[in-house]
Order: C-alpha cells, then sequence, then structure tokens
C-alpha cells in the first residue's frame, strides 16, 4: 500500500546524499515522497526522482558557495564557535520557522510520516505538533551521549578505568552545556505550536519514533549501547548526482583517491600540500575538489588529475589509498571498498570518524596542518604495511552484511502503521 513521506533537509553538504538515497528508496517502492529543502539542492532532489518543495520562511543557503552558507563555520575561529553557528542558524535559531514551513506543508500536502535530517528541531517539533510519527536521519555516527562511548567532538578515546568514566561524565556535562543557549528559542517554536516546553534541548533530539542511524555499525565502538528508538540502518553508498563520470590518471602505479569537504572549508591550501606529498610517492593521484572549490585553484605536479568530481563508489574499485578530511560518506564508500585512509580531519565530526578508523586499524590520521613530508610518510605507511589493508577489507565484510536488506526503507514502512507517540521519547 502507497504511503506519503514528507521529507525535510538543509544544503547541509555531505548529508544531502544519504537523505535523498532514502527518498528514492522509497519512490521506487511505489510510495509518494515529497522532500522540503533549500532552493540549493532541488536539482538534487529532482535527479533523486521525487519532488523538490521549497521552504518559505525557513533559511535557504547553499554549502556549495561560501557567500551564500548559511552556516559559514569555516569562519569561526573555535570548535565551539561553529558549534554555535550550527546551533544559532539552523538547530534550534530558526526552529520556529522550520516548523510554520512543515506544518504549511503537511495542510496542504498530509503526510503519514516525517523523516527529516536529524539537526532540524523545527521539522520534529511540527511533526510533535501535527501528531504524524516522525523519524530523524542521522547521516553520520550517533552523536549523542551513549554509555560505552567518550562525548562527541574531539576524538577522545574510549574511557578504561574510574578516570576515564569520570572523564566522560565531566566532559559530558560540559559538552551539553552549550545546547542549552538555544532553548529560548526552540520553546519559543513549540510554544507557538501549543507544545509544552521543554527542560533541555538534548531532550528534544529524543522526541521520535525512531532515530535511524545511516552510519556502518561496525564502525562505531563495539561496547557502545543506544536508546531503544535508534537503529542502525547501514550507510548509503551512492555518489551524489553532481559526481560525473570517472577518468582516471593515466599509468598503473598505485591510485591514491583524494576528496575534501563537499562544501567550503578553507581547504584549497590543503588540497595543494596533499597534491605535493602525492608527487615525492610512486602513485597516481585522483583528486577531487568538490563543488566549493575550483580545481584551476590547486596547483599539482604531474601525477596527480585534479578535478572538479568523480564518481568515488567507482574510483575506489581501483584505489589503493583514500587521502581525506574525514567525512563521513567518503570514509564509508572507502571502507565498503576494503580501501584503507590517510584522515587530515578539518572540522565538524570528522575527528570522531578519524578516530573510528584509527581503532579499527584501517587508517592514519594526520593533523591538518601537517606538512607535505609527513602527509607523504602517512601515505607510504598505509601504502606499505598491509594491516590497514586487511582491516579496511574486516570492515568491508561488515558494511556488506548490513546493507544486504535495505533497513532503512522497511523501518519507515514499519513506521506508518504506528500511532504518532509510539517510539517517541
Amino acid at each position: 500500500m502507497s504511503k506519503r513521506f514528507l521529507f525535510a533537509t538543509w544544503s547541509g553538504g555531505g548529508a544531502v546524499p544519504p537523505v535523498l538515497s532514502v527518498a528514492r528508496a522509497l519512490r521506487e517502492r511505489g510510495h509518494r515522497v515529497r522532500v522540503l529543502s533549500d532552493r540549493s539542492v532541488h536539482d538534487e532532489v529532482a535527479a533523486a526522482g521525487v519532488e523538490p518543495v521549497a521552504w518559505t520562511t525557513a533559511p535557504q543557503g547553499n554549502a556549495a558557495d561560501p557567500e551564500a552558507d548559511i552556516l559559514k563555520d569555516f569562519e569561526a575561529r573555535t570548535a565551539m564557535g561553529a558549534f554555535a553557528r550550527l546551533r544559532d542558524r539552523i538547530v534550534t535559531g530558526p526552529a520556529a520557522d522550520y516548523a510554520r514551513d512543515t506544518l504549511a506543508e503537511v495542510r496542504d500536502h498530509p503526510a503519514d510520516v516525517i523523516v527529516t535530517d536529524f539537526p532540524l528541531l523545527g521539522v520534529l517539533t511540527a511533526g510533535e505538533a501535527a501528531g504524524i510519527p516522525v523519524v530523524a536521519l542521522v547521516t553520520t555516527l550517533y552523536p549523542f551521549a551513549t554509555p560505552g562511548a567518550p562525548p562527541f567532538g574531539p576524538g577522545l578515546a574510549p574511557a578504561t578505568g574510574p578516570l576515564g568514566r569520570l572523564r566522560d561524565r565531566v566532559l559530558t556535562k560540559l559538552t551539553q552545556m552549550p545546547w542549552q543557549k538555544g532553548l529560548p528559542a526552540l520553546n519559543a517554536a513549540r510554544r507557538e505550536n501549543g507544545l509544552a516546553p521543554l527542560e533541555s534541548v538534548m531532550e528534544a533530539f529524543g522526541r521520535v519514533d525512531r532515530a535511524l542511524v545511516l552510519s556502518p555499525r561496525v564502525l562505531d565502538y563495539a561496547g557502545r549501547t543506544f536508546p531503544a528508538y535508534v537503529r542502525h540502518a547501514g550507510p548509503r553508498l551512492e555518489d551524489p548526482a553532481w559526481a560525473g563520470e570517472l577518468r582516471l590518471p593515466d599509468g598503473d602505479a598505485p591510485l591514491a583517491l583524494v576528496g575534501l569537504s563537499s562544501t567550503f572549508m578553507n581547504q584549497t591550501t590543503l588540497l595543494g600540500r596533499i597534491g605535493e606529498a602525492l608527487g615525492t610517492l610512486p602513485v597516481r593521484g585522483l583528486m577531487t575538489t568538490g563543488p566549493a572549490v575550483d580545481p584551476a585553484s590547486v596547483q599539482a605536479p604531474g601525477n596527480v588529475l585534479v578535478t572538479a568530481s568523480a564518481p568515488h563508489g567507482e574510483a575506489l574499485r581501483h584505489a589503493a589509498v583514500t587521502i581525506t578530511h574525514a567525512g563521513h560518506g567518503t570514509v564509508v564508500k572507502a571502507l565498503a571498498a576494503g580501501v584503507p585512509l590517510v584522515s587530515i580531519p578539518l572540522g565538524r565530526d570528522q575527528m570522531e570518524v578519524a578516530r573510528r578508523v584509527e581503532a579499527a586499524g584501517a587508517g592514519i590520521t594526520v593533523s591538518k596542518t601537517a606538512p607535505a613530508a609527513a602527509i607523504a610518510r602517512a601515505v607510504r605507511q598505509v601504502l606499505d604495511e598491509p594491516s590497514y589493508r586487511r582491516a579496511a577489507q574486516r570492515l568491508a565484510s561488515g558494511i556488506a552484511a548490513e546493507t544486504a536488506t535495505d533497513r532503512a526503507v522497511a523501518e519507515l514502512e514499519a513506521v506508518t502503521g504506528l500511532g504518532a507517540a509510539a517510539g517517541r521519547g
């Protein structure tokens, strides 16, 4: 039986393709799907075969254009400053606007389920107010505090012993405190829609029928436990609609695939240092700059082909190593192909993703300020030491098992038979 799904997303760079992958899969199952989103991603939405709908009062941005990016977290001087921009410009600050647009949409086009990228608390508020089941899609590692994992963000190793557990308790409280600055705006959105205020922003993230984590369970810490409404649905491995066709550099030397953020993170200089590093190694480099960086702005040696985009899924079938900012999408695709990594985190969730790769033995992390020689040493180590590829191949087997069936679609179809509050935290 066909159901009506309303998706909601924003111009969030690498978060967009996995959300649209789920939307496409539901459409292919015969369901009706509409996607509330920034106009800048409407071409991607249409390419997924579903109907785009523009936000009207909620923010409109374009993460591929530094001038039109809503967050502009590349301007922040500290990690806390970058976090505050996400909180104030997407998560809580415009919550009333996101709620207003979502409610207007479901009045005009009723939905059986609302499916949203998890930072959009205004959309969650709208679903709760309308009595419609809400499913949050977590497009990275589960980022909230749970037993068996350190506080999310700085890329800490799991705690061992009483001192480690004390560290986690203290840091969890400290990392949750900045969220409270967004509570007045969130509660204003709730009051506007007839809902009782909450005591914390963190509580709001749990007011869903499901939270589907689009990340491999095998990549996260084995001892970690999760709330009952959280389900690991496996990663989405499709390339974005703008990836284009594959062109490989000439020769038969080992291929090093380079891909940093699809959004602007001041990565042009780092791309140049990576190119310089590859120029000292007996490899071929395929460097994809993404929509936010002009390939012509990156100087690279003759053994490195620089291009705006390429289908990473296809390129990885030829690759011996991936050099990346540890963005979740690039890392998961590399691991699904059994390709080890050199991670150079730039911010956001990337330290956590890089930490998981290191903990699994599937790669090395290098500082974003590392000189070309240090990057070259890391690449050489990953290429020369077989244990990295063996670890990546072990993870590839786990990812293959998790993606053998479409768990996200199965969970979403199951939710259509639930009451509006069933499973809500």
